[in-house]
């Protein structure tokens, strides 16, 4: 990942509600949820919904589908990987010990 694309995701992430919002679809999988579900469960209003989850999708880190008359939107996997690879690039220094407990902690 480029530096540019980090910081774009990074700063689409620096803020409570696209963090919420970000978590929450990361916590609902590849089925992901409708901008309703998302509203209710955040309790969000729908226009401030719809400005989150447009930044979250310039940044890739939302992908969005449509199913009948419902948008679906689910976490952009690959690029959240792209983002916490790029954080951890160049860890450790040359003593891995100090990023182990990151790359073992949480496998889903």
């Amino acid at each position: 990942m480029e530096i540019k694309l980090a910081a774009t995701a990074l700063s689409a992430l620096a803020h409570e509600g696209r963090l919420s919002i970000f978590r929450l679809l990361v916590q609902a999988g590849g089925d992901g949820l409708s901008a309703g579900e998302i509203a209710r469960r955040l309790d969000i209003l729908p226009n401030t919904l719809s400005a989150n989850l447009t930044v979250l999708s310039h940044a890739g880190l939302v992908a969005s589908r449509r199913e009948g008359r419902s948008i679906i939107y689910s976490a952009g996997y690959a690029a959240m990987r792209e983002l916490l690879e790029f954080l951890m690039e160049d860890c450790c220094a040359g003593a891995p010990e100090i990023c182990a407990p990151l790359a073992a902690g949480r496998a889903c």
